[in-house]
């Protein structure tokens, strides 16, 4: 079985990993008419371009700058950042290899039956968030009335530009993606008319306290998808350095060996092989990698200047409320 793990020891640069685990894993598929493999090449190679061929980005990070300015101009007492990262490698191959191990145990959960390969296929097209976009708003306390709570009122400015983004974009180039129920928004503060667009994961928060709302866009120009996610700070805290970060970890390795344990082994060749993938990635050291602009001291002090476990940064841009009087007009 090829596995990424196999060319992280080698000292090359992220793209000369990428061709080289590209190469034997297309030849290893047509070798034992692996169609999943194939998938997951035209997967990785779409990778690798964003990160050897980003001029587009620059052009796409303006537009999305327009969008900035606007709440630059109409919001000035927030602070808010616009954060954009391309998907690290090792990210992506989790979760390439993760929506293939859940997706065959869900399947075999509710047939008693591994799906077939037609049907895995059909589920492996849905990647939308390869280039990924974030806003974080943050409410100065200087800026409430007496008897104000801060997270009502940055929902309600949240939700409110939630309600702006879709039309505001789609009249620069992008065209807005309907979520097709999941995560549908049942927040009086969400317009109806944006909210087939929306995964609301405040209204439905999971238990390890992840709150945000996701939206996905086709930019027409670049031809590619991109996902927009909005949070306030406290949501944004929670998610990278809180409950939600560290409680996500533990969740997966058990949910792993849940699902190692009610598929049998040799069940499904693309069961095994992902979940194998994945678990290797998991358990990886990355102070023992060798690869050009990475390193590590451990699995929490990385120095990454190629986007090989943390996003290549596309912006950001940051905007700090100058304002200190006490209540907004």
């Amino acid at each position: 079985m090829i596995t990424l793990n196999d060319y992280l020891y080698s000292g090359d640069t992220i793209l000369k990993i990428l061709q080289k685990y590209i190469t034997d894993l297309r030849r290893d598929a047509k070798k034992n008419h692996n169609e999943i493999d194939l998938i997951h090449c035209n997967f990785l190679i779409q990778v690798r371009e964003l990160l050897e061929h980003n001029d587009f980005l620059t052009v796409q990070s303006q537009k999305i700058r327009e969008f900035y300015n606007y709440m630059a101009k109409e919001y000035p007492f927030l602070a808010f950042t616009f954060k954009g990262r391309i998907k690290s490698l090792i990210r992506a191959e989790e979760k390439i290899n993760g929506y293939i191990v859940e997706y065959i145990y869900d399947y075999y959960l509710e047939n008693r039956r591994c799906p077939s390969v037609s049907e895995l296929k059909k589920r492996l097209s849905c990647f939308r968030d390869l280039i990924a976009y974030r806003i974080v708003i943050s409410l100065p306390k200087c800026h409430l009335k007496p008897g104000d709570d801060i997270e009502t009122e940055e929902l309600k400015y949240l939700y409110e530009i939630a309600n702006v983004l879709p039309g505001f974009l789609e009249e620069h180039g992008f065209t807005a993606e309907p979520a097709n129920g999941i995560k549908e928004s049942n927040s009086p503060l969400l317009n109806e008319n944006v909210k087939p667009y929306y995964r609301d994961y405040i209204c439905h928060h999971n238990t390890n306290e992840y709150r945000s709302l996701h939206v996905t866009f086709y930019d027409n120009s670049s031809r590619s998808y991109i996902e927009v996610q909005l949070r306030t700070k406290k949501m944004d805290d929670i998610a990278e350095i809180g409950a939600a970060n560290h409680v996500i970890y533990e969740q997966r390795q058990e949910n792993n060996r849940v699902r190692r344990d009610e598929i049998p082994y040799g069940k499904s060749i693309y069961f095994d092989e992902s979940y194998e993938r994945g678990k290797r990635l998991l358990e990886l050291q990355l102070a023992d990698l060798d690869v050009n602009m990475f390193s590590a001291i451990d699995n929490s002090l990385i120095n990454d200047g190629c986007g090989l476990y943390r996003g290549r940064l596309i912006l950001p841009y940051e905007h700090l409320s100058r304002f200190q009087n006490d209540l907004i007009n």
